[in-house]
């Protein structure tokens, strides 16, 4: 398969699972397991691609935290390469598992449930 059509193929797919995420709540009755369903598949595929978000965000919060610029880019950037695998990680586990209720009721794996999200 040559890149153009695998870049095609993967977008189509990427938009087809962002329409689930946004339709199947709509379709369901509030509280019901396809609502919480389509929720988790939605968080899912926000954290695999915001994940790389963690990155600068931790080298940011750490400098800002420590007023120390020297900690943000050296302490920053490993906390954020390891949040940056956690959470994209945490993300492709709701994509997959996003019909099964685990964890329990359908509850986020990683607190906060969006990396743009307060602790």
């Amino acid at each position: 398969m040559g890149m153009k059509k695998r870049i095609k193929v993967t977008a189509a797919t990427v938009l087809i699972l962002c329409i689930a995420a946004v339709a199947l709540p709509a379709f369901a009755q509030e509280g019901s397991a396809i609502e919480k369903m389509g929720k988790k598949l939605g968080r899912g595929i926000v954290n695999v691609v915001t994940g790389w978000v963690e990155l600068p965000k931790n080298i940011y919060d750490t400098s800002v935290e420590t007023n120390n610029p020297l900690m943000g880019i050296t302490y920053g950037t490993l906390k954020g390469v390891g949040m940056t695998v956690v959470r994209t990680g945490a993300g492709a586990y709701d994509v997959v598992t996003f019909l099964f209720p685990v964890p329990q009721n359908y509850q986020p794996v990683l607190k906060p449930e969006f990396v743009f999200e307060e602790k």
